[in-house]
C-alpha cells in the first residue's frame, strides 16, 4: 500500500478520534483483536469487556454493551468515566449525553440527569436518523415524555407538521393525551399516502373497539368538519367512526346536516349512501337516498338517487333470505315506474336488476326475459351491456326450459365476444347448461379447455365442475344419482332452496355409498350460509374436513369455513388461521393465492402489538 495513502488514513482517523494504522501489518492485528473480542461476555464478564474496551472502544456494540455491564453492576464512577471518556472522543453528541444521564439517574442524581437530558435535546440538529435514535433512547430508558419532546422539536425544525405523526400518536397515546393523538393524524391525514384508509388503520390501533375512545375520535373529527365543512376526507372518516360503533343513524343525521349546511344538492347523501349499503346498513342507505329524492324532480341527482335507490333494494333481497311478497311487490312497482318516467335507463344495471328481481325473487322468468329483450333492442345499449345482457337473458331462458333457445343465445355471445372474457364465460355457461341436462361427456370436452380460461374466476369454475363430473361417474355408469344433483344444483339457481335440499336428501338417502356424499354436503353448507344459518353451514364443511379430508374438496371446505369466518362471523383471528391452514395442508389448491393476499390484508390492517 503506498505510503502517501497511509498517511492521509492516519490523518483521517486521528480527526475522527479512531486510533492511528501507520502499517498494514498493526491494521491486520487490530482486525483480529475486533474479531476475538466482538463478544467478550464470552471471556470472563466484566473484566473481559474492560480489556476489550480499553483495546479498541470503536468495536461496534462495544461501548455500549460496557456501560450496560458496568451500570448493572452499579459501577458509577466507572460508568460515569467511559461516557465521558466517549465524549471526550467524539464530542458532545446528544445519545452520549442521554448516556450519562442514564448514569446518573442510575446513582440517584436524578437533577444532574435531568441536566444531561436538556443539553441532548438541545443538541438536536434535524438530522432525521439522530432524531429517531433519541426517541428510542427515550422510550428504552422508559421516557416517553422525553421521546415526545424530541419528535416535537424535530416536527418544528422540519417545519413540517406531518414527519413523525406515526410515533407521536403512538406516544401521546401511551401518555394518555388521546386528544393530542388523534388531533395529529387528523392534521396528517389528508398527506397521507393511502389517505382515509391509513388514517383509518391509525386511529384504530389507538381506540380498538373502546366507545370511549371512538367518542372522543367522533368529537374531533366532527370539529374538523365544522372547520373545513367542504373537504369531504373528514365525513367519510366520520362515516367509519359511526360504522365502528354501529351508529348508522346518527351518522346519517351528521351528513344531513352537512349536506344542507353546504347545498349540495345530495351529492354528499348519496356517496354516504354506497358506504352505507356495503357495510350492509341498507335501511339507513335508503333513508339517505330519499332525503335526496325528496329535494325534487328538478334537483340534478335525483335520477342517480331513484337508480341507486332500486340497487339498494335488491341487495337487501339478497341479503335477506326470508324476503316477503309484499317486499317483493314493492319494489317491482318502483322498478316499473322508474324505468317508465326514464326509458333510457333500458340500457343500464335498472333494466338487468329488474330482470333478475321478475325471474329470481318474483318467479316470474318470462316476466325477465321481456325485460331483458326490450333493453338489448334499445338503440342506445351498447356492445358491452347487450353481452352482459344476453347473458342473463340465457340463464332465463334455462329457467323456463328453452334449453336449445339459451344455447343458441350464449353462443351468440361466445360469436361476437370471441376473444374477450364475455365469450369465455359464454362457453362456460353453456358447458353448464349441458351439465344440467346430463350431457357430461359434452360439458367436458368445453370444460378441458375452459380451465385455462383467461378469467381466474372462470378457469376456477370450469376446473371445480369439470372435477365434479369426473370424479362422479361410476365404474358401473349409474348417472341417476349425478342427474339429481345437476338438477339440484339448477334449482338452486331458481332459488328453490327447499326443493334442491329434498332432492338432494334423496340422494344421500337412497345412494349412500355413493361419491357424490361430499358434494352434497358442499351444496348443502352453501344453501345453510344462504339463509345466515352459518353454525349449520359451519358443521357441514366440518364434516367434509373430517370424512373427506383427502378428497378434492377439502380445500374448498377450510376455504369456506374461512370465509364465513371472515365475512360472516366477523372474527378474523378464526379466518386468518384456517386460511394459514388451508395454504400449509393444501400447497396445490386453486385457493392459495387467494389465502396469500386474504392474510396479507389481515397483516396490514391488525394494530401493531
Amino acid at each position: 500500500m503506498p505510503r502517501y495513502f497511509l498517511i492521509g488514513i492516519c490523518l483521517l482517523a486521528c480527526t475522527l478520534g479512531t486510533p492511528c494504522l501507520a502499517q498494514s501489518g498493526q491494521e491486520m492485528d487490530i482486525h483480529a483483536e475486533s474479531r476475538r473480542d466482538a463478544h467478550p461476555t464470552q471471556q470472563g464478564g466484566l473484566s473481559s469487556l474492560k480489556e476489550a474496551y480499553n483495546r479498541n472502544p470503536f468495536i461496534p456494540g462495544l461501548y455500549t454493551e460496557y456501560l450496560d455491564a458496568l451500570l448493572a453492576a452499579k459501577e458509577y464512577k466507572t460508568a460515569e468515566a467511559v461516557v465521558s471518556d466517549m465524549l471526550r472522543r467524539q464530542g458532545a453528541s446528544p445519545l452520549l449525553l442521554i448516556d450519562l444521564g442514564r448514569v446518573y439517574e442510575a446513582a440517584g442524581k436524578r437533577k444532574k440527569a435531568e441536566e444531561q437530558y436538556e443539553s441532548a435535546l438541545g443538541g438536536m440538529n434535524g438530522d432525521d436518523n439522530l432524531t429517531r435514535q433519541m426517541a428510542a433512547a427515550f422510550i428504552r430508558l422508559q421516557k416517553p415524555e422525553l421521546a415526545i419532546r424530541v419528535y416535537e422539536q424535530a416536527t418544528a425544525l422540519y417545519r413540517n407538521a406531518f414527519i413523525y405523526y406515526a410515533p407521536l400518536s403512538q406516544l401521546y397515546a401511551q401518555t394518555n393525551q388521546l386528544d393530542k393523538a388523534v388531533s395529529i393524524i387528523l392534521d396528517a391525514a389528508p398527506a397521507m399516502r393511502n389517505g382515509p384508509d391509513d388514517a383509518k388503520a391509525s386511529l384504530l390501533q389507538l381506540t380498538g373497539s373502546d366507545a370511549g375512545k371512538l367518542k372522543q375520535v367522533q368529537k374531533a373529527i366532527v370539529k374538523k368538519i365544522n372547520e373545513q365543512p367542504a373537504n369531504p376526507f373528514f365525513a367519510e372518516l366520520l362515516t367509519w367512526v359511526y360504522a365502528m360503533k354501529d351508529d348508522w343513524d346518527g351518522a346519517l343525521l351528521q351528513i344531513e346536516a352537512l349536506d344542507l349546511r353546504n347545498q349540495e344538492d345530495g351529492r354528499r347523501l348519496i356517496n354516504f349512501a354506497s358506504v352505507a349499503a356495503k357495510e350492509k346498513a341498507f335501511e339507513t342507505a335508503r333513508k339517505a337516498l330519499d332525503d335526496v329524492l325528496e329535494k325534487g324532480r328538478q334537483n340534478p341527482l335525483y335520477t342517480t338517487a331513484a337508480a341507486q335507490k332500486l340497487s339498494i333494494g335488491m341487495a337487501m333481497l339478497d341479503n335477506q333470505p326470508a324476503f316477503t311478497p309484499a317486499q317483493v311487490a314493492g319494489l317491482e312497482q318502483e322498478f316499473r315506474d322508474f324505468l317508465q318516467q326514464n326509458p333510457e335507463f333500458y340500457v343500464t344495471q335498472a333494466a338487468t336488476e329488474f330482470a333478475r328481481l321478475e325471474a329470481t325473487f318474483a318467479g316470474r322468468p318470462d316476466s325477465a326475459i321481456a325485460i331483458l329483450k326490450t333493453a338489448i333492442a334499445s338503440p342506445g345499449a351498447s356492445r358491452q351491456f347487450t353481452g352482459t345482457a344476453k347473458l342473463q337473458l340465457g340463464d332465463y331462458e334455462v329457467l323456463t326450459g328453452q334449453v336449445w333457445d339459451a344455447s343458441l343465445t350464449y353462443s351468440q355471445v361466445d360469436k361476437t365476444f370471441r376473444e374477450d372474457v364475455l365469450g369465455e364465460e359464454a362457453r362456460f355457461r353453456n358447458a353448464r347448461l349441458a351439465y344440467y341436462r346430463g350431457d357430461f361427456d359434452w360439458a367436458q370436452g368445453q370444460l378441458s379447455v375452459l380451465k385455462s380460461a383467461t378469467s381466474e374466476l372462470i378457469a376456477n369454475d370450469a376446473l371445480y365442475l369439470s372435477v365434479l363430473i369426473t370424479e362422479n361417474v361410476p365404474p358401473d355408469s349409474n348417472l341417476t344419482p349425478l342427474k339429481r344433483f345437476a338438477y339440484a344444483d339448477l334449482l338452486l339457481f331458481q332459488n328453490k332452496d327447499k326443493a334442491a335440499d329434498a332432492l338432494l336428501d334423496s340422494i344421500a338417502t337412497h345412494f349412500p355409498s355413493h361419491p357424490l356424499q361430499d358434494d352434497i354436503l358442499l351444496l348443502r353448507a352453501r344453501i345453510s350460509r344462504k339463509h345466515k344459518d352459518f353454525p349449520q353451514a359451519l358443521a357441514y364443511l366440518e364434516q367434509i374436513r373430517k370424512s373427506y379430508g383427502e378428497d378434492v374438496l377439502a380445500d374448498d371446505a377450510l376455504f369456506q369455513m374461512a370465509g364465513i369466518y371472515e365475512e360472516d362471523l366477523k372474527q378474523p383471528a378464526k379466518a386468518k388461521e384456517l386460511y394459514e391452514e388451508l395454504i400449509l395442508a393444501y400447497p396445490g389448491s386453486t385457493f392459495v393465492q387467494t389465502a396469500r393476499k386474504k392474510l396479507a390484508a389481515f397483516n396490514n390492517t391488525a394494530p401493531n402489538p
